[in-house]
């Protein structure tokens, strides 16, 4: 309990801010709510849009976060269910600041809904929470998903179930992507590395650091067959895992040679003394 209360004071200047930043975005949460009402889906949508993209740059530029994007560019037209690796908090501010022309929201655990004033604003952008521990209202929760996928809008899921902290990428759990094939949709996978060194790895929110995101090619589900669909969660998960290890690989080369300059640098001196 102790190290949850220093955790907290150790945040809180952030933690605070955060909250400020969202209740900034009351306008777009008026105009979101309105256009719902009123059954005006393709304006929610924008209007959902132009608000995750603010929250997202805000959040950027308020930690100085060295973001670097590559891959695709240009998104199927219509939803999609972008699919990724899971390492932090951080996971969600960031894919909105790096999705700049598609709506969405995000599957989450239920826990997430229950959060002051974050818990509201995710449900408000179309999101879907999962009950774990109960397994009709998550398969309830994932028929809610599909309905959203067919009225437009676009959704993230992370198939590890859970945040892996900078650790090794967790196996997807099988069936994630059934969400995508069953309207038929496209899934967009997402590989980033980095997040968890915003806040997981050392327990305070810190600034400067570098995360990278790829966005890869689509893969279309229009068509497929019952075992292809089967097989698509595990397609998914290795061109994600695949990327990860690309850019771990030269991380550690990266660090290698920094090691063996600094060796280098440290005999000349010795030598020279």
């Amino acid at each position: 309990m102790l190290s949850v209360v220093r955790i907290a004071l150790r945040n809180l200047p952030f933690v605070v801010w955060l909250f400020a930043e969202l209740r900034h975005l009351r306008g777009f949460r008026r105009n979101i709510a309105k256009y719902r009402a009123s059954g005006e889906a393709e304006l929610e949508r924008r209007e959902i849009l132009k608000a995750t993209s603010l929250w997202g740059d805000d959040i950027v530029k308020k930690l100085r976060v060295d973001l670097r994007t590559e891959g695709e560019t240009q998104l199927p037209d219509g939803p999609v269910v972008f699919v990724s690796n899971h390492e932090s908090y951080a996971d969600i501010p960031l894919f909105c600041a790096v999705i700049r022309d598609k709506q969405f929201g995000f599957v989450a655990k239920r826990e997430l809904s229950r959060l002051p004033v974050f818990g509201k604003w995710i449900a408000e952008i179309r999101s879907v929470f999962l009950e774990r521990s109960d397994a009709r209202a998550s398969l309830k929760a994932m028929e809610d998903g599909v309905t959203l996928l067919r009225q437009g809008f676009s959704l993230v899921v992370f198939p590890e179930g859970t945040r892996g902290r900078g650790g090794p990428m967790r196996t997807f759990k099988r069936g994630s992507l059934r969400l995508a094939a069953k309207p038929g949709v496209a899934v967009v996978p997402v590989t980033h590395m980095g997040c968890y060194r915003i806040f997981e790895e050392s327990g305070a929110v810190r600034s400067g650091v570098r995360v990278r995101f790829c966005v890869h090619p689509a893969m279309e589900t229009a068509g497929m067959s019952k075992q292809e669909a089967a097989a698509l969660t595990e397609a998914a998960e290795d061109v994600i895992r695949a990327k990860l290890a690309e850019w771990r690989a030269e991380e550690a080369g990266a660090a290698e040679g920094e090691a063996a300059s600094a060796a280098a640098d440290g005999r000349k001196s010795t030598g020279n003394g």
